[in-house]
């Protein structure tokens, strides 16, 4: 794992807002969550109060780049690309 997603989760734990080149963390107080971003594009959601963290599969169709399923994986999504199909889960994303 790469030392800015090492940073990227420990700003998630910390519930503080975090930016570091490409890499952002925003959390808000008011709803326990913290969002991820990456070049401003919204990758995936935590969510402190139910522990879950919310892939944005809108954004990996779009843009299923090395540094996005990278980031992803990171945070503990299952991800990866097969034949040019990008999966998550085992499912094919659209």
């Amino acid at each position: 794992m790469r030392l800015i997603e090492q940073e990227m989760l420990q700003a998630i734990n910390d519930k503080v807002i975090w930016t570091k080149d490409n890499t952002e963390v925003t959390y808000y107080t008011s709803h326990n969550l913290s969002h991820i971003r990456l070049h401003g594009h919204h990758i995936a959601v935590y969510d402190h109060a139910k522990l879950e963290l919310i892939p944005n599969l809108d954004t990996l169709a779009t843009w299923p780049t090395v540094t996005t399923k990278s980031r992803l994986r990171a945070l503990g999504v299952n991800v990866y690309t097969r034949k040019g199909i990008t999966y998550v889960n085992d499912k094919e994303v659209a």
